[in-house]
């Protein structure tokens, strides 16, 4: 269940970020990450106003979401976690935002459905900053090449980056890292910053920001996960 005052003490977060980083709050995007809670858990964050919300998995996207979607019009889903190029069809159809294009078979695969369904979905271009081998991800030195590809091949308008640090080092330099790249290719948006580390983030031009637990509360996930 949401934690009674979660919401409310993110958003207070964000602005007192916003505003040591000299930057306006309405330019930061809040992704309140629902991802293995139920619609109960999350209606009451729908009933407090939030209106943008984050989910991991297609499949549990589909079997969750449509009828708050048609309860709850305005609503915003972003699709914060690894797609399947398999899945691009019923990515494109159900979100709003795909934060996690990666790899060519992928951009290929959205640019058909994006193309033959008429929907635009905000994309963002996860970058692997780390460069760890088991997470996904475009590394540095080959990020600009995959968005030109991007561009030119695929006909994808990517908007921003998305970056995830690695779990134990410091994170404002892979949000530096991210921000650079960005900056060079015209991009934006920055999906940058967590529940542990979403201040810094904005403090390095974050503009969205995928927070969990800080709103929702610990999760009980499946042993193999």
């Amino acid at each position: 269940m949401a934690k009674p005052d979660g919401l409310s003490a993110v958003r207070a977060e964000i602005e007192r970020a916003c505003r040591d980083a000299g930057r306006d709050p309405a330019g930061v995007t809040l992704v309140a990450v629902s991802k293995t809670f139920a619609a109960e858990a999350i209606e009451p964050v729908m009933a407090a106003g939030h209106r943008v919300f984050g989910e991991n998995r297609v499949q549990e996207a589909k079997a969750k979401w449509p009828p708050l979607l048609a309860r709850h019009p305005g609503l915003e889903l972003h699709l914060v976690g690894a797609l399947q190029s398999n899945k691009a069809r019923e990515a494109v159809q159900l979100f709003h935002a795909i934060h996690s294009v990666d790899r060519a078979s992928l951009a290929e695969a959205l640019g058909k459905e994006i193309a033959k369904q008429g929907r635009r979905p905000l994309l963002f271009v996860e970058i692997n900053t780390g460069a760890e081998p088991q997470k996904a991800g475009v590394v540095p030195q080959e990020a600009d090449g995959f968005l030109a590809a991007c561009r030119d091949r695929y006909r994808l308008a990517i908007s921003g980056l998305m970056c995830l640090p690695p779990l134990n080092e410091a994170p404002a330099p892979h949000f530096a890292l991210t921000a650079k790249i960005a900056g060079r290719n015209g991009l934006k948006l920055l999906s940058m910053g967590m529940s542990a580390d979403y201040p810094t983030a904005i403090a390095f031009g974050a503009t969205h920001v995928r927070i969990g637990t800080a709103i929702f509360g610990a999760r009980t996930l499946p042993r193999n996960e």
